[in-house]
């Protein structure tokens, strides 16, 4: 019989990215308390989202409603990487950096706790930016998913490909 099998990956759902910047850009534009901040969200390139306010604590203000609606479109927030608001004239902007894909040093952290704690007979392997697992028995791929699903890593991890 053949392995079954599944790949661990870090993607961005851009679709709903772009989605929930669109509603936050609409609330910010309706809302009561940032009238008068001239706050936008908007797209800065590929990867990248630009905040801007007259204040710090607007710009803060808008990266929370911004991060609210990523929640109820069920993303992450650990493919944002939100730096401090920073001054650029008289105007506070965050630059925001979405993070996408899983780095050679946390596929090796996955692999060896897959090696270490997973049951025996389930291989990963590295290929990219992603970790292929397979193993001859479909329960012990349930189990590694739970395994790592209760890992707290610094990147959103999906499950992909299961077959």
């Amino acid at each position: 019989m053949a392995d079954s099998s599944f790949d661990i990956v870090s993607k961005i759902d851009r679709q709903e990215v772009d989605n929930a910047l669109s509603q936050t850009a609409r609330e910010v534009a309706t809302r009561f308390d940032f009238k008068g901040t001239n706050a936008t969200i908007e797209w800065s390139g590929e990867q990248a989202i630009e905040i801007s306010a007259s204040a710090d604590d607007r710009a803060s203000a808008v990266l929370s409603v911004f991060q609210d609606k990523l929640i109820k479109r069920k993303q992450s927030l650990k493919i944002l990487d939100a730096g401090e608001p920073r001054q650029s004239g008289q105007v506070s902007k965050i630059s925001i950096t979405l993070k996408e894909g899983i780095s050679s040093e946390d596929a090796k952290k996955i692999s060896k706790l897959i090696r270490d704690e997973g049951p025996k007979g389930v291989k990963a392997q590295i290929q990219g930016d992603e970790l292929r697992v397979s193993s001859k028995k479909r329960d012990d791929l349930q189990t590694v998913i739970t395994l790592v699903k209760g890992q707290d890593y610094d990147f959103a991890v999906q499950f992909i490909n299961y077959r």
